[in-house]
């Protein structure tokens, strides 16, 4: 289970070792790198016997970090890529959570969800490379440093906000013969944009349905039609920040979700364990990008306004509690 580091091989630090970045750390462990990892609730289990990882596709990936450490201050040396692997949360202030272990070569790959994200860290670490990242994966944390790869992997990343580089290239490469498929994009900021006209809908209505799944959002006429203006109005708002998306988008995202089996958005499943959503980075950044662009939202306004709703809510019962 233990991977010896190459000398040619970039050390990289994981902050937010949860299921994404076990298993993507754990990727680049198989292929030499000197992965260290930052683990706070489960550091002591990692520390003991590693992280435990079964991919359906990929076999088993178990692996012992270099370093198992309980925050980015405990970082001696820093890094050559430095993978933010967190959800993006009003709770957390990522920027300061990995200030410390940033160096001046060190590049940040965000592997995270949303679209605007990027500014933060650009505005923190004007001089760095920073790589925008998508992955395309279903991975679950099954016990404390047990995690689950189920399928999928893909990732798409690019220099933000445009451009390709080395970095990203060597990055790709170590993915790619790790078994990772890697789509480089000299324009990931419209690559992030066109995930985001599924997840900005999806996402949110299935936790105003109370947890509905796929099939469930599209099982009526109603429902379809209110996904697909959801996804209309991110793609106007797109457009409006000078990121076109392909004609015949929506009817790809609406085909290909029927063709899979249902299931549960990754919000849906934060609704139902009571846990902390992704409301802003999927949703509020949308609708913030609408109204500076003076684009009409209705529909995306009205989800927006039924999460804040409910999150408050669910802040108000747990305080209660």
């Amino acid at each position: 289970m233990v991977q010896e580091s190459s000398a040619s091989a970039p050390a990289v630090l994981i902050a937010g070792a949860g299921a994404i970045g076990s298993f993507y750390g754990a990727v680049l462990a198989h292929q030499g790198c000197a992965v260290d990892v930052i683990s706070r609730s489960d550091h002591d289990v990692v520390s003991a016997r590693g992280i435990h990882i079964h991919s359906a596709s990929l076999g088993d990936l178990s692996f012992r970090p270099r370093q198992v450490l309980r925050s980015a201050s405990d970082c001696r040396h820093p890094p050559d890529y430095l993978l933010v692997c967190t959800k993006v949360l009003d709770s957390l202030d990522p920027v300061a959570m990995i200030r410390p272990a940033v160096g001046p070569d060190t590049v940040i790959v965000l592997i995270q969800n949303g679209v605007e994200i990027e500014p933060p860290y650009a505005s923190a670490f004007p001089d760095n490379d920073i790589i925008s990242a998508l992955a395309f994966v279903a991975v679950s944390r099954t016990g404390p440093a047990e995690v689950r790869h189920k399928a999928y992997g893909h990732l798409v990343l690019g220099h933000y906000p445009a451009g390709l580089g080395d970095a990203a290239r060597r990055l790709s490469g170590l993915f790619e013969a790790g078994g990772v498929n890697c789509t480089l994009s000299d324009n990931v900021v419209s690559a992030r944009w066109e995930k985001c006209v599924w997840n900005a809908a999806f996402n949110p209505a299935s936790v105003a349905g109370g947890g509905l799944d796929t099939a469930a959002m599209l099982a009526t006429d109603e429902g379809e039609k209110m996904i697909r203006r959801a996804m209309a109005e991110v793609c106007a708002v797109a457009a409006a920040c000078s990121y076109p998306q392909r004609d015949g988008l929506i009817e790809d995202h609406i085909a290909g979700t029927r063709r899979m089996p249902p299931y549960k958005t990754s919000m849906a499943l934060d609704f139902e364990q009571r846990r902390e959503m992704e409301i802003e980075a999927i949703l509020g950044n949308v609708v913030r990008a609408a109204r500076r662009e003076n684009v009409a939202v209705p529909a995306l306004e009205t989800l927006y306004g039924l999460l804040n709703m409910i999150g408050a809510t669910r802040d108000d019962s747990a305080g209660r509690g």
